[in-house]
């Protein structure tokens, strides 16, 4: 779902290897990653960090707007069995305005309590799945890699990023002075989450807010842990909301790149000048009344660590993932069920596509293909938004449930038309294009919206 570019197949143009096609500069974004350790004092135990991106394979596209808003701060699961997020609801005295620390000391106060430090390790010896595995201890285990979580239950459940947990053999986490063994209860590696659990009880629930309404130069605060220092916060405000970011693997500079050459689109995105630094992945990012506006998850930077641009995954769309995977649900996102190359000037110079942008249509199947649309045409718009890249077409696809029909406006022969299609699920699509995709280009698939370089170009699926 990044900016990239998949080879037309057939007849359609094909940009030739080593062609000097150049892809269309991306933002230079990395995770807000977990850092190795190497051996130096924090916090009581052992251990400094040297930076490092994580390339976690995500593979993947994230959107939001696909889901419900999660509606409530104490509502319960659909099985009626876990209530996320505190009860109470309290107020916070001190407000922005005041020229003291008097309101940053109160949201910490409020807030830290429910945010934790999650240790990650790798077994030398095993690379198997962590679901579902207690995170017992082994000769073999091994410190690689840490993090933050949030507490959404006072009995354990904590909501964090799937590339934080992503290739872990065992799990440690800090809360409120304590440490405890943690196994994962699951994962959705397309939004970028996880939950993980602790055996414990009478821990301190984050209050739930909303990124419903959040205004640019809103007050907001950073929770977590960068470079392992637990319990460390950050102020700043709302830079903007609704952004749409690219990472990929080529942002990584750590052995935890897969080399897939995979990127992840993040859309919706909250954007905060609040330090977010590696290790601050997964923690908090709340609102002057300490309560829950997003899980951090991206920094943009040259450098690796802070530079005043960091992105959140809005609560909102958050909590609704972490409620179906404790309700034993897998999560599924909105796909129209093609593969797509983001149109350039220099394609069409090339190629005499007819447009100068938008996404050309490199494969079909399923919905898109049962509404009429060919490989070879050329996306301009979702409803009323327009699309000028591969990017622009699945944050719009995203934006809406799996089963809500939508317009696409395309051109074919140049002439512009219209289909209305049927969003279906990426469960339903993500075989048949992994089937393409893998025949085209040798590589495996991951969730919806992955993208796989190719030597000088490559493609995304929507």
């Amino acid at each position: 779902m990044a900016d990239n570019n998949y080879d037309p197949r057939n007849s359609a143009p094909v940009p030739p290897q080593g062609s000097g096609y150049t892809q269309q500069p991306t933002q230079r974004v990395t995770y807000a990653a977990p850092v190795a350790p190497a051996p130096a004092p924090k916090s009581g135990r052992g251990r400094t960090f040297a930076t490092a991106f994580i390339g976690a394979g995500l593979a993947c596209a994230l959107a939001f707007g696909g889901f419900a808003a999660y509606n409530g701060a104490t509502g319960k699961s659909s099985t009626g069995s876990v209530v996320l997020g505190s009860s109470s609801n309290g107020d916070i005295t001190a407000s922005a305005s005041d020229e003291s620390t008097e309101l940053a000391e109160q949201v910490a106060d409020k807030a830290l309590p429910s945010v934790v430090a999650i240790d990650v390790y790798t077994n030398t010896s095993s690379t198997g799945s962590m679901i579902g595995r207690s995170s017992g201890s082994s000769q073999n285990l091994q410190e690689t890699s840490l993090g933050s979580g949030v507490i959404i239950s006072s009995d354990g459940y904590i909501l964090t990023n799937y590339h934080v947990v992503e290739g872990a053999d065992a799990l440690k986490v800090t809360a409120d002075g304590q440490t405890y063994d943690a196994t994962v209860v699951g994962t959705d590696e397309t939004t970028d989450l996880a939950v993980i659990k602790v055996d414990a009880t009478g821990l301190t629930a984050i209050e739930i807010g909303s990124s419903a309404d959040l205004k640019q130069g809103q007050w907001v605060m950073t929770v977590g842990s960068p470079f392992g220092l637990e319990q460390s916060v950050a102020t700043g405000i709302v830079s903007a909301t609704s952004r749409t970011i690219s990472v990929s693997d080529s942002d990584s500079s750590s052995g935890y790149s897969t080399g897939s050459g995979s990127s992840t689109v993040y859309t919706n995105m909250i954007q905060t000048d609040a330090a977010i630094n590696p290790g601050n992945s997964g923690g908090a990012l709340v609102d002057e009344n300490g309560k829950l506006i997003g899980i951090n998850a991206v920094i943009e930077s040259y450098s690796g660590n802070y530079s005043g641009v960091g992105f959140a995954i809005p609560v909102d769309y958050a909590m609704n993932i972490a409620q179906q995977i404790i309700d034993g649900k897998t999560p599924t996102h909105a796909q129209l069920g093609i593969t797509t190359i983001s149109v350039t000037s220099e394609l069409n110079q090339r190629y005499n596509l007819g447009s100068d942008s938008g996404a050309y249509v490199n494969s079909v199947s399923g919905a898109a293909e049962s509404a009429g649309l060919q490989e070879g045409d050329i996306i301009t718009k979702v409803d009323d938004t327009q699309v000028t890249s591969s990017t622009d077409l699945i944050a719009a696809v995203r934006s809406h449930n799996v089963g809500d029909t939508v317009t696409v406006t395309y051109l074919r022969n140049g002439q512009e038309q219209t289909a209305q299609v049927t969003l279906q699920s990426d469960e339903d699509t993500s075989s048949s294009l992994s089937e393409q995709l893998g025949t085209q280009y040798g590589y495996g698939w991951g969730n919806s919206g992955s993208s796989y370089d190719s030597g000088s170009a490559s493609g995304s699926a929507a």
